[in-house]
């Protein structure tokens, strides 16, 4: 078994926790040309174990395409532990976690486990997806985010990226619904 980390796939997205989210939002359409962010409020999760324990994160993130590389922006409104509060708390700004995709968690577990990453956080989510963030060692910036979509999570995937292509600036945060 290949056990570098990118043998589970390219990078997908790119992941920012900032301490001020409309000013990211601001920065990333205005200056950044990226957009429009599809927001999705108050995420529900059917478990999150954060250091293997249970914990209750109240969360939103925000979603756009530069080109094909998503961009998210991740908004956690309580004090729940998580990767997102311990990011905030050490004060550290930038890249947070870059995330990949897989078809089989397992596999990707066992890659992870053979590159000496340690999972931080593990999401079930609903429709029967599944998430890890994994510390691969490097310091900010270098959390993997490895996701196993539920049904239906690529097409939504695709349907960002369609409202992203072409975006002419206008309505730069949307809500779906």
């Amino acid at each position: 078994m290949n056990k570098l980390i990118a043998s589970i796939g390219p990078v997908i997205q790119l992941s920012f926790v900032p301490p001020d989210v409309p000013a990211a939002l601001r920065y990333w359409t205005e200056v950044m040309g990226v957009g429009p962010f599809v927001a999705f409020d108050h995420v529900q999760v059917d478990r999150t174990l954060y250091k293997g324990e249970v914990t209750e994160i109240d969360f939103s993130i925000y979603l756009s395409y530069w080109g094909d590389m998503q961009i998210e922006i991740v908004a956690q409104h309580n004090a729940a532990p998580s990767i997102y509060k311990d990011w905030r708390d050490a004060g550290q700004d930038g890249l947070h976690h870059v995330c990949l995709v897989t078809d089989d968690m397992a596999k990707t577990r066992a890659v992870m486990a053979a590159a000496g990453a340690t999972v931080l956080q593990d999401l079930l989510l609903p429709g029967g997806g599944e998430a890890i963030y994994v510390d691969t060692g490097g310091g900010p910036g270098t959390i993997v985010e490895v996701v196993k979509p539920a049904p239906g999570l690529l097409e939504a995937f695709a349907y960002i990226k369609s409202l992203a292509d072409g975006w002419d600036g206008a309505d730069p945060v949307r809500r779906l619904g």
